[in-house]
């Protein structure tokens, strides 16, 4: 299982709705966070949209990657059969045998009969050029539902791209997820969490942390998917509290990054 970075492990850095950076990180910056971390894979997902960039904008960080023996994955969100085609081409350029997706978009939530047939509409191609289709368990849908989606597509060419965080939002827990979506497991985000209730004690506080700090066991998780056998990467992303001022938070997500790394690497290697 490789290692690696992606473009949500620098969220703040590449600018969150409400606060841009000054100067946000770009392609090239990640591709040198990446040396910087000495880690040989980054996941450029939907934070740094790929069908914006121009296409020689997009070789020249090819030939980048490929200069500094850095993999790239591609990423996408909205699942629709025009968009699905779009970066099936899109991971051709990048020579990425990994495309993540987030089914959803703003206004976009398409019933699960409609996923399998988008996915479906589009194997041969996923086939043709040995791309695996990693579909992201998502805040909407139940672990579950995920599990059917991939059972019916019934593909090697189709798996999960298994998020430590996300189903907390339809009120599933990490180990309960876990168990149902490791066996189609492609491809991994690492991402460390804490849990506390308010100080009001009415409700919990959902908060991120670096990885190996906070409530995910990582250890155990990483044994699993390794004994299993499918999963073929794990990207480190960050929910990064912010701080008093925008500066003080892409400081402080960039320390977390290099904290993170320096504990995942043994535990990967």
């Amino acid at each position: 299982m490789d290692l690696g970075i992606g473009t949500y492990t620098y969220t703040w850095a590449i600018g969150v709705p409400g606060s841009p950076p000054i100067k946000p990180l770009d392609l090239m910056g990640l591709l040198d966070k990446a040396t910087e971390l000495d880690v040989q894979l980054i996941q450029i997902a939907d934070n740094l949209p790929l069908h914006e960039v121009n296409h020689a904008d997009l070789e020249a960080l090819v030939r980048s990657c490929e200069e500094k023996e850095v993999t790239i994955e591609v990423g996408a969100r909205g699942l629709t059969a025009e968009h699905l085609q779009t970066y099936i081409n899109i991971a051709r350029v990048c020579k990425s045998t990994m495309l993540r997706f987030v089914i959803d978009s703003k206004g976009y939530e398409p019933h699960p009969d409609e996923i399998v047939d988008i996915i479906l509409g589009q194997l041969s191609s996923l086939q043709a050029h040995n791309i695996q289709l990693a579909v992201e368990n998502h805040d909407r849908l139940m672990a579950k539902t995920f599990a059917r989606i991939i059972e019916r597509v019934a593909s090697p060419s189709v798996g999960i791209c298994l998020d430590s965080v996300n189903s907390l939002g339809c009120g599933e827990g990490f180990e309960h997820v876990l168990e149902i979506l490791a066996p189609y497991t492609i491809n991994l985000h690492i991402k460390d969490y804490s849990i506390a209730r308010h100080s009001h004690m009415m409700g919990f506080n959902v908060e991120g942390t670096p990885a190996g700090v906070g409530m995910l066991p990582i250890r155990s998780l990483v044994e699993k998917l390794q004994h299993l056998g499918r999963c073929q990467s794990a990207i480190l992303e960050l929910w990064t509290p912010p701080e008093d001022h925008l500066e003080k938070t892409i400081l402080k997500e960039d320390q977390w990054a290099h904290e993170s790394i320096s504990y995942l690497k043994p535990l990967l290697a």
